[in-house]
């Protein structure tokens, strides 16, 4: 035990200070990482935690300040040095060819990537597929990666990682889109390449996760490291307030009277909708849901089962092979984007960034993307920057989006501040539904606090909310009912206060099937 006290950190860095421009991203962070641990980086969106990341991975250079790997002090010009050093990286942000497939992503830079025939790539095949099986990473080895899911994408970016067998393997994120059981999975995986003395760094927002499967825990607030300590020796709540400063917003949820009834009529209906999937595969198989005014109805499912159809239906992005939707009583289908704009339906994309606003723009813009036709934004197509800039101001307040200016391209900002941006465009609006596509996905404690109250608000005011999520703990905790899809249909149907997690995982990966399901009020 001596002897391991004295062997170097497999991660060290002291008085790492990193700038873009005015903004100060790691002020003197310092950081130590035990060989053969796995250690959770928190912090809140913005604070400076994958800009580190990224440090140690080679793609930033720091002003100043030292990083040390087994000892030995190293500045990395690009992430191919720090490969040569034995690190790993699965970024947040994909960093996979989308036109090459999986496999070719995969065993990309590698010296077995030289082409050996037909036989040798059947084989090389089947043994990733075997491996990626056994890993709980489930994906199409030979489909090309523009074709996958948005989970298909990160579960390829996490087996790359495990695939190459790093010293030092760095994880942004890494379960935001598992269920329970994959996640399990998952952490099984990494406590066996502990076990087998690699290092594993995590950055996650889900202090169940930290708290039940690291060794370590650091915690970054504002560009600067104020914590670190054995998950042993803290609790949730202790990791909450020393990440928030203070304790986070608590999520203000307002329970309905028990003499309450529902209303006569259902604000969205779908009957047995079919959809087709992008490659033309069935996506969608009568699937039917409704959603009464004033609740909160939340979709679980694991990526790829037509979540994405589903909301893109809704919205009027795509328009359904068979079947009917309804709306206030009327029937909507083929409308356009537009249309279901006009009639009250917002929509919180699944890719904020590239879906749901334009980066290179300001936050004026965005907020103006649905808007700007209005008299009181424009007059004859000339804008009212004036007005606009006063009116795109009070939103940024009132909905404390952090930004540094009202002009700042939203490329630029955290993905909390851009997520709530965007939620602001949307609710601005009074829309009647809401539907929202993983709307916290990647954000941290407070952001997703704040994400929660403003859903909640909107259920109170009687607006509906579909929430689509693969977190089983953020749909639990404010839908009023839960309906689980598993291969574009619907799958089983639950009250939060009855249902575990451990349940509706099962019925998200298809293991277990409610019958007669689905069928409409």
């Amino acid at each position: 035990m001596q002897k391991q006290s004295n062997m170097p950190y497999a991660i060290e860095v002291q008085n790492i200070v990193k700038t873009f421009g005015p903004v100060i991203a790691t002020n003197q962070v310092s950081f130590k990482v035990k060989k053969g641990e796995i250690h959770a980086l928190l912090g809140e969106n913005g604070a400076g935690k994958s800009t580190l990341m990224s440090i140690l991975y080679g793609l930033y250079r720091p002003d100043s300040g030292i990083l040390k790997i087994d000892g030995e002090v190293v500045s990395f010009k690009s992430p191919k040095e720090a490969a040569q050093k034995s690190i790993g990286m699965v970024h947040q942000n994909f960093q996979l060819v989308s036109t090459l497939t999986a496999f070719d992503n995969i065993l990309m830079g590698l010296p077995e990537s030289w082409w050996r025939g037909r036989n040798w790539r059947f084989k090389k095949v089947k043994e990733i597929e075997s491996l990626a099986k056994e890993y709980g990473l489930s994906f199409e080895v030979e489909r090309a990666v523009w074709q996958m899911s948005h989970g298909e994408k990160q579960r390829v970016e996490i087996f790359k990682a495990l695939y190459r067998q790093s010293d030092i393997i760095i994880l942004d994120e890494p379960t935001s889109v598992l269920t329970p059981q994959e996640s399990d999975d998952l952490y099984r995986t990494l406590k066996k390449l502990k076990e087998t003395g690699k290092t594993i760094v995590l950055t996650t927002h889900k202090l169940r996760e930290v708290m039940h499967a690291c060794d370590h825990i650091s915690i970054m607030r504002k560009g600067k490291m104020v914590a670190s300590m054995p998950s042993s020796e803290t609790n949730e709540r202790d990791l909450a307030r020393k990440l928030m400063g203070e304790m986070p917003v608590e999520v203000r949820r307002i329970e309905k009277s028990e003499s309450s009834t529902k209303p006569s009529k259902n604000l969205l209906e779908l009957q047995e909708i079919c959809a087709k999937g992008l490659h033309g595969e069935q996506a969608l198989n009568d699937l039917s849901l409704f959603v009464y005014p004033g609740e909160i109805v939340g979709v679980a499912g694991v990526a790829g089962n037509g979540q994405k159809q589903l909301a893109e239906i809704i919205t009027g992005m795509q328009n359904p092979t068979s079947g009917g939707i309804k709306f206030k009583g009327k029937w909507i289908n083929h409308s356009s984007i537009k249309g279901m704009i006009d009639i009250g339906i917002a929509h919180v994309p699944e890719d904020r960034l590239h879906t749901g606003m334009a980066g290179s723009l300001d936050a004026v813009d965005n907020l103006l993307m649905k808007d700007y036709k209005k008299e009181k934004h424009s007059n004859l197509g000339i804008m009212k920057h004036s007005r606009n800039l006063d009116w795109a101001k009070s939103i940024i307040n009132n909905y404390d989006v952090t930004t540094p200016s009202a002009n700042y391209p939203v490329r630029l900002l955290s993905g909390g501040n851009q997520q709530k941006l965007l939620l602001a465009r949307e609710i601005e609006g009074d829309p009647a539904l809401l539907v929202a596509n993983h709307p916290t996905q990647g954000l941290d404690v407070g952001a997703t606090a704040s994400v929660h109250n403003l859903l909640l608000d909107m259920r109170s005011r009687d607006r509906g909310v579909l929430l689509i999520s693969e977190d089983l703990d953020e749909i639990l905790k404010i839908s009023d009912r839960i309906l689980v899809i598993y291969q574009g249909m619907i799958t089983g149907e639950f009250e939060p206060s009855k249902a575990t997690r451990e349940e509706i995982g099962l019925y998200m990966t298809g293991s277990k099937t409610q019958f007669n399901v689905g069928a409409l009020a």
